[in-house]
């Protein structure tokens, strides 16, 4: 089949989020044709060029979020009572609450499209003083949100430039069904929501297309932690009903949605997201890279503890510092070693400065004898430097790895040390209590006491360490490996096309209709599932005067789809609180 991948600033980028396990996944899954919709954030992005790609993608489109075309187009009468009618159904949504709020925002939203796509100048449009004149009205409405009724016009402005960045992706020639469009793929997969899914969204309202939502860092929820400091409360306010209602047609328009751990489903769950539809299917990663560390099982230090991340405030190493001062004072000999990436920008940089002051302060350096050099017992190595020369190095380096951040997503640098056989220590945040499943300890955060009374436990008792490193390996091999989660996404993909197939007459060479091209079921009202499906999923009755068409329409699937329907059949209720579906692949996600 062929893939529609959707991506926002990640792959087939050099750099950005997604790019390994969005790589992963389109070389796993040879058999497949991809057709690769990226939306770059920056200039930057955009020279450092693509990675190199694989035979199986066809063909790659780009288009830039950080910068607006203008293609010309000034609306007449009929299109600027039409925009004023579509967009103001939009703004009285994102500032509206109740069920009646979805539908308005579905309106609105596809209206704009509908509206682009006949006679362009939606960016344009999206930038006028009208746009702006729309949302305040919208925020004075009777039923208004207090803080949207307190938005001045610096916040309005603000808040139409934003709402307009996210919906550029309305305003793409992506939208055809010839060869390189939307419309002739036979399944949209977008790595995350937002604006990735945009244009999954208009290819389904178009052309029928199915749509995939892969989220392993809610879109919705970094939206929240990324406008908590830098916009008003009443901008906050709106652009969180912009997000809100987003999301929540993302889901509703969804065929499935797969989020990376159960802390991004609760929040897919808030957000509207029918549980029914809800597959979780773990981060998949590289564990060949870690296989000679994780089989040694003997740590080149076992007194030493580490720490290995991208150095920021959220991982706060404030706390660890503190932590590692009260296990100082019970056992002398402990090291620890704080390996990270290159810091890059100001304020990593900032605080990488203020973190070695305090180890400074903290620990001054030490020596055994007079005649001997000082020496810190804190330690800041980057990967890639003659201490740390590969990433397993630095795992191996010690007995424990901590874990001290303040908020977190999915934890990488936990499954890496799993793969390496480590016992952890980690805070309890994110999703880090889902990965560790038992096989370490879990204190909560902003606790320096608890941590470091964490750390000795496993310092002095070396069978339980090893105990735990052993178990942490084992289950980080059965849920985490890129080999399971391209299983699922295999197997989903299979499920998705049998259940929601395109629609599409098929034409020769020449773009001619193919005769006989599709069975004749498919011209037969009605939606297809497998046999008893109708009582599972609540679905009407068969339709009427269908009789021998149902019938090979049912024979057709069992012939072509057995292994998808005996799958769902024993599946049961998809939603439920149960296992993932598969495991693996799928972000590198923050480290």
């Amino acid at each position: 089949m062929r893939i529609g991948l959707l991506t926002e600033g990640g792959y087939p980028y050099v750099t950005g989020e997604a790019r390994l396990w969005c790589d992963r996944l389109v070389r796993g899954l040879d058999r497949h044709e991809f057709d690769i919709f990226a939306l770059s954030r920056s200039a930057h992005q955009e020279e450092q060029g693509w990675i190199q790609l694989p035979p199986q993608v066809h063909r790659v489109r780009t288009a830039p979020l950080w910068t607006a075309e203008d293609d010309g187009v000034v609306y007449g009468r009929r299109a600027r009572r039409r925009f004023a009618a579509h967009w103001g159904e939009l703004a009285a949504a994102v500032c509206a609450e109740g069920g009646e709020a979805a539908d308005r925002f579905a309106s609105g939203l596809y209206g704009l499209a509908d509206l682009e796509r006949e006679e362009g100048g939606l960016a344009v449009a999206l930038r006028s003083e009208a746009a702006v004149d729309a949302l305040e009205k919208a925020c004075r409405a009777p039923g208004a949100p207090r803080a949207a009724r307190e938005a001045r016009v610096a916040d309005l402005l603000t808040v139409t430039g934003l709402i307009e960045r996210t919906l550029r992706p309305l305003s793409l020639d992506w939208y055809e069904e010839v060869e390189g469009g939307l419309g002739a793929v036979d399944l949209c997969h977008a790595a995350s929501g937002g604006a990735a899914a945009l244009p999954g969204l208009l290819a389904k309202h178009f052309f029928g297309v199915p749509l995939l939502v892969t989220e392993y860092g809610v879109q919705l929820r970094a939206h929240y932690l990324g406008a908590a400091g830098a916009l008003s409360a009443p901008a906050r306010a709106l652009l969180a009903g912009f997000h809100g209602r987003l999301a929540e047609e993302v889901y509703r328009q969804a065929a499935l949605i797969t989020p990376g751990n159960t802390h991004a489903r609760r929040w897919q769950e808030r957000c509207g997201a029918d549980k029914a539809k809800l597959r979780t299917v773990y981060p998949g990663m590289d564990s060949s890279r870690f296989a000679e560390i994780g089989e040694s099982a003997e740590p080149a230090d076992p007194d030493t503890l580490v720490w290995v991340g991208r150095i920021e405030p959220s991982k706060d190493l404030i706390a660890l510092l503190h932590a590692f001062a009260e296990i100082r004072k019970e056992e002398p000999k402990v090291r620890l070693r704080i390996v990270g990436a290159p810091a890059e920008g100001a304020e990593a940089a900032t605080y990488l400065a203020h973190c070695k002051a305090l180890a400074a302060q903290l620990f001054p350096d030490e020596a055994e004898g007079v005649h001997a050099v000082g020496d810190n017992p804190v330690s800041f190595e980057e990967i890639g430097s003659p201490e740390v020369p590969e990433l397993a190095d630095a795992y191996g380096a010690g007995g424990v790895v901590v874990l001290s951040s303040v908020v977190e997503g999915f934890p990488i640098s936990l499954v890496e040390a799993m793969f390496c056989g480590r016992a952890t220590v980690s805070t309890d945040v994110g999703a880090v209590v889902e990965v560790i499943g038992g096989t370490g300890l879990v204190v909560p955060p902003r606790n320096p006491r608890a941590l470091a009374d964490a750390c000795l436990a496993l310092l002095r008792d070396p069978e339980r360490r090893d105990r735990l490193g052993a178990a942490a390996r084992a289950r980080a091999l059965e849920l985490f490996t890129v080999d399971q989660n391209i299983a699922a996404f295999r197997s989903i993909y299979l499920e998705i096309v049998s259940h929601h197939p395109v629609r599409r007459d098929a034409l020769d060479e020449s773009g001619e209709p193919q005769p006989f091209a599709n069975p004749a079921e498919v011209y037969v009202p009605g939606r297809w599932t497998a046999p008893g499906a109708e009582e599972r999923s609540g679905a009407g009755e068969r339709p009427a005067g269908s009789g021998p068409a149902w019938a090979a329409a049912g024979a057709a699937r069992t012939a072509t789809g057995a292994a998808v329907d005996v799958a769902a059949a024993a599946d049961g209720d998809a939603g439920a609180e149960d296992e993932p579906v598969g495991v693996g692949a799928a972000g590198e996600g923050e480290r």
